[in-house]
């Protein structure tokens, strides 16, 4: 395995960025600089590197780092990783399938194929009950022994406890170990969520009763939400969509593009287009407002208010136990 002296062949500091907030990095090129730094940091420390990629607006700025630093320093692009957890929007799977193509990345599904299994056989609907001892001993043990989960059932929905847990969180480790990574490049920042506001550019994940030993590389922390738009529609999508202005322009909507410029060619989710800010299953995500989600009041209204609550209020736990 190459990765058998994890950690000691890294020189990162797992302290930088504590006590820093996105007001440390006032300017949006500012901010920029900081995640080309901490990118290219992330791909040449690390010997088995991945990509969350979610298809969200987060990993995808994240992917657009990671692609302009490879090129720029001639660095490989590592696999990226996508958690199929059963309950995505369709639009979220040929987002990911056009964009995955076109930028020729490797793609690992991550999916709990046990769950995954028995949902296809038994024919259920998100929300139906799950036998906990119909699963595997794998699935079984993370339920009784790392989450306490004492219900005979559990329901077939991804923004619960037990539900996330088995579908994304377990879902991602099984991959990191099957791919022996040693660094995991995410898209997460510190204004999304109260429980990611004291992340550090380089988070250990060490503990090996939780998951496989890897380290979190997380090059965007600093971005608040209205930087992540304007660094799509003024960086990402001009460099990009070849149509596109150098100079940048922000559509007011999914007619209102560029001539020559075709809904398809931005690499900006139809969900944004359409009003969601935050994208999580299919069942329980809600658009913010009509408006596309650049237009909204950002400023003034919470992003993830889409989400479900039940989910949200367990983030810290949940990130303890391995979810991004």
């Amino acid at each position: 395995m190459s990765t058998d002296d994890f950690p000691a062949y890294l020189d990162v500091d797992y302290s930088a960025g504590e006590g820093e907030s996105p007001e440390t990095y006032p300017g949006i090129e500012d901010k920029i600089e900081k995640a080309i730094e901490v990118t290219r940091e992330g791909l040449e420390q690390y010997k088995t590197p991945v990509v969350m990629w979610t298809g969200g607006k987060d990993s995808t700025l994240t992917m657009y780092f990671v692609r302009e630093v490879a090129r720029e320093f001639d660095l490989e692009v590592p696999p990226v990783v996508f958690i199929d957890h059963y309950q995505h929007f369709d639009d979220i799977h040929d987002f990911v399938d056009r964009w995955a193509e076109e930028w020729d990345l490797e793609v690992i599904y991550a999916r709990n194929e046990d769950v995954g299994a028995y949902v296809e056989e038994h024919g259920l609907e998100p929300g139906d009950d799950i036998p906990v001892d119909a699963l595997s001993e794998h699935n079984q043990h993370h339920v009784r022994e790392i989450l306490e989960y004492e219900e005979d059932t559990f329901p077939f929905l991804l923004d619960t406890y037990v539900g996330n847990h088995l579908l994304k969180t377990v879902a991602l480790n099984d991959a990191l170990e099957e791919h022996d990574v040693d660094g995991v490049i995410s898209g997460v920042r510190w204004d999304e969520q109260e429980a990611r506001a004291d992340e550090t550019f380089f988070s250990a994940r060490h503990d090996p009763d939780l998951y496989p030993p890897h380290d979190r590389v997380q090059p965007i922390l600093q971005f608040d939400e209205r930087a992540v738009w304007d660094a799509f529609w003024n960086y990402v999508v001009p460099e990009t969509v070849e149509a596109y202005p150098d100079d940048g322009y922000v559509p007011t909507g999914a007619e209102d593009l560029p001539e020559g410029v075709e809904r398809e060619d931005v690499p900006v989710s139809p969900k944004y287009f359409a009003g969601y800010r935050s994208l999580g299953s299919e069942i329980s995500t809600e658009k913010s407002d009509e408006m596309p989600a650049w237009l909204q009041d950002i400023e003034s209204t919470t992003e993830r208010a889409g989400r479900a609550q039940d989910k949200e209020d367990l983030m810290e736990r949940l990130r303890d136990l391995g979810y991004m």
